[in-house]
């Protein structure tokens, strides 16, 4: 009866989706790339112990990453991974559908944090990865500890 009444339609996949299903879209596209819970509340954190800093922001200019927190002056990124998206030792579960794609795609996230991590250590930076679910007064600890130290 919804659907006779106009109320409940059928949706058609975009050309070149790569989802299963429009259920499945409307959970990927529902997946935030920025200003995720997690990254809020360190931010929050950060911000009441009085530092200020850039949000998604290129550490290098010339390179195509972004990290989530940024001290530009002391030269610290701070990136939060989430578990599924960076394969979180404690909390990653491979997918039971479409598993080999998940597979690479999360085993090509990690080589590109690996190099990202590099790119900026050589260039003088001090890199902290966070997990979305480290308790945000540890995440804080690590990052003022970054902090510290880049000014010795």
């Amino acid at each position: 009866m919804a659907r006779e009444a106009g109320l409940v339609r059928d949706e058609v996949l975009p050309a070149g989706s790569k989802a299963s299903s429009t259920a499945v879209r409307a959970v990927m596209t529902a997946n935030r790339g920025r200003d995720t819970k997690p990254e809020r509340l360190l931010r929050s954190a950060l911000y009441r112990q009085g530092l200020r800093y850039r949000v998604n922001a290129r550490p290098l200019p010339d390179l195509r990453r972004t990290a989530d927190i940024v001290f530009p002056k002391a030269r610290v990124a701070v990136f939060v991974d989430g578990c599924y998206w960076h394969g979180c030792p404690d909390h990653y579960r491979p997918a039971t559908k479409r598993s080999a794609f998940w597979q690479e795609k999360i085993q090509g996230n990690q080589i590109r944090d690996a190099d990202t991590d590099a790119r900026l250590r050589e260039r003088g930076w001090k890199v902290v990865r966070v997990w979305e679910h480290e308790a945000t007064e540890a995440a804080v600890a690590k990052v003022i500890a970054a902090l510290v130290s880049s000014q010795v």
